[in-house]
């Protein structure tokens, strides 16, 4: 779907009610191996306690780190809290303004899972945190830029993903929505992508065709873009690993890393991570955190020698 920060008072999809803790993994994935490699394995988190271990570790071995769960799962604890208005902060307005009981509650577990996770990560106090929005609605902590953020809803689940490396986006979609591979292949796919479709039986192409929404709505979530940017004009294998253009050429050199995998059993969840090869520090705190890469730089700069640096004769 798209960037929940403006659709959830008009979303005209009923929200789901399931309030069921199902505690089991993330299940298969549908990606190459080397971007399962590089993509956190998606974590079930029932409300504010965690398992935030899980979610640190994913930060610190992977660079990211991807959260869901479902509103219900959280409403409990959530609309019971005492510090519930600090907590929110400035999206307190809009969720009292909100009249409508099931996007009210479904908005204010979205904010408040986005800002437990940022908080875990960040090694920071959730009421701490500014949450904050870009044009068209992509969430941003505010003067905390050591992590991007996306986040992403349909039907009762909400789903949250952070990385310390890059861009990254997070889509889902119901596992049995019906796509029209007729209907919808010249607004989807790109020539390589129908092509290999249509070599698909007719049964399969639905669900291959669900796959390639998710992860292109994940990746022009990750780079700013939603629907602007047509998804016919760039394209994926049928292993969903690389970024591929209309002809299905490589597109990309590596930094990017895609997955696709099935949570609690009936949804779709799609990750797009890029890796800007700038920040090796594993430390996301948000009081400690330094760039290695970035200080490094400076260090080369004021090297003996290097333009500018000391011994130079350069002014101070």
């Amino acid at each position: 779907m798209n960037s929940p920060a403006d659709t959830f008072p008009t979303d005209p999809r009923p929200a789901g009610t399931g309030h069921a803790i199902a505690s089991v993994r993330a299940g298969p994935a549908e990606a190459g191996p080397a971007d399962l490699d590089r993509i956190s394995e998606p974590v079930h988190v029932v409300g504010p306690d965690g398992p935030w271990h899980r979610v640190r570790e994913g930060m610190r071995s992977r660079g990211n780190a991807v959260v869901f769960t479902t509103w219900g799962q959280w409403l409990g604890t959530a609309v019971t809290d005492p510090g519930l208005r600090p907590l929110l902060g400035g999206d307190w307005q809009r969720y009292r303004r909100t009249e409508d009981p099931l996007i009210r509650f479904r908005f204010l577990t979205s904010r408040l899972v986005t800002k437990y996770t940022a908080a875990a990560v960040l090694d920071a106090r959730a009421t701490d945190l500014n949450l904050a929005y870009k044009i068209g609605g992509r969430p941003y902590l505010r003067g905390l830029d050591q992590v991007d953020i996306s986040l992403t809803h349909t039907d009762d689940l909400i789903a949250v993903a952070v990385s310390r490396t890059g861009r990254i986006g997070v889509d889902a979609e119901p596992a049995g929505r019906a796509m029209s591979f007729d209907l919808l292949h010249s607004h989807v796919c790109s020539p390589a992508e129908r092509a290999e479709l249509e070599l698909l039986p007719a049964g399969r192409r639905s669900a291959a065709l669900l796959r390639l929404w998710t992860l292109k709505e994940a990746y022009t979530k990750a780079i700013g873009q939603g629907l602007r940017l047509g998804f016919t004009e760039f394209g994926f294998g049928a292993d969903g690993e690389g970024l591929l253009a209309p002809d299905g050429r490589p597109a990309s050199r590596g930094e990017w890393a895609f997955s696709t995998r099935r949570v609690l059993g009936r949804y779709l969840l799609s990750v797009a991570s890029h890796d800007a090869g700038l920040d090796s520090s594993r430390d996301t705190a948000a009081h400690t955190m330094l760039d290695e890469g970035f200080m490094g730089a400076v260090a080369d700069l004021l090297a003996p020698g290097a333009p500018g640096g000391a011994g130079t004769g350069a002014a101070p």
